[in-house]
């Protein structure tokens, strides 16, 4: 199972009541933080998450809104007692900028990794977990993310006793993927596993506007997590303007994506104070459409009837 927490739901700039865009991902006791704009801290202690054991720091792009958090939560990871290196990964850029913001963030007792993405895919590994950047389209370089849990086949005990396979193999095959070699003979997980079953697949992308790109990464997402900046349709030219997407658009791209069984909006406007308001235009397109306030939580969890 995958946990979620969309911890802050706004863009450009936090609101008393509205916390800067950031999504935190939780599996098997490690974390994934996408952006760490001003306010991230406080967003995760109102929902009483800890922040310490994020292994990674993915941003989406390099504005401020996105990125002002992160000298606050290097120091306070440092004051906690991490030790453990911290990936950050991001467009190109990610380097020159993590430099200059820890300028005020110095001595830390663990060291940082940044990686930048430089083509339009790039496919990187998180625990079982595999991360799916895409690039999208900002005025800056921007990337989405999409994060794939796949899953074996079942296990097929029948299977495993016609080919003589002794039962002290049989987990060892089947939950650690192991190739055994046993008195002359190899087994393989594929010799007691059915066909692979539907994993999970969660999306996320904002500040962007419709591509083709984010609906194919969209797709068969259990959880599409995408931008909704503006939720009237008259917005259209701003949108354009500022490169960023209305209800109606996120919820067209749920529908084209194909497969999508939930849509979060996201990044709502400053001058967006009721999001809710508008969320039936996302729904007359996109019926499955939710308007999150800050702290949705949602976990992900393999179908029990597979």
């Amino acid at each position: 199972m995958i946990d979620i927490c969309l911890l802050g739901t706004g863009g450009t700039l936090p609101l008393v009541n509205r916390w800067l865009t950031s999504l935190m991902v939780r599996y098997q006791g490690h974390g994934v933080l996408i952006d760490c704009g001003e306010g991230t801290q406080i967003a995760a202690q109102r929902v009483g998450m800890s922040l310490k054991p994020v292994d990674k720091i993915l941003l989406t792009h390099l504005h401020a809104d996105h990125v002002s958090g992160l000298p606050g939560l290097l120091l306070t990871m440092g004051n906690m007692g991490r030790e453990e290196d911290l990936s950050i990964i991001g467009p190109v850029g990610t380097e020159r900028v993590v430099h200059a913001l820890r300028t005020i963030a110095p001595n830390l007792p663990f060291d940082i990794r940044v990686s930048e993405l430089e083509t339009p895919e790039e496919t990187m590994f998180f625990r079982d977990c595999d991360i799916h950047a895409f690039q999208v389209q900002h005025g800056v370089p921007c990337y989405g993310y999409s994060f794939t849990l796949p899953r074996a086949g079942k296990f097929d005990a029948q299977r495993a006793r016609e080919q003589g396979i002794p039962m002290e193999f049989w987990g060892r095959l089947q939950k650690k993927g192991e190739t055994i070699e046993h008195e002359g003979r190899i087994f393989t997980p594929d010799m007691v596993l059915g066909p692979p079953r539907r994993g999970l697949k969660l999306t996320y992308c904002t500040d962007t506007r419709p591509v083709p790109a984010i609906a194919a990464a969209a797709a068969d997402s259990d959880l599409f997590i995408c931008e909704g900046m503006y939720g009237e349709d008259e917005m259209l030219p701003k949108a354009r303007e500022n490169r960023h997407m209305l209800f109606s658009e996120a919820a067209r791209l749920a529908a084209e994506a194909g497969g999508v069984k939930e849509l979060w909006l996201t990044h709502f406007s400053p001058s967006l104070p009721n999001p809710k308001a508008y969320r039936d235009v996302a729904r007359a397109i996109f019926p499955n459409t939710q308007v999150p306030r800050d702290g949705w939580v949602k976990t992900l969890q393999f179908a029990e009837s597979e």
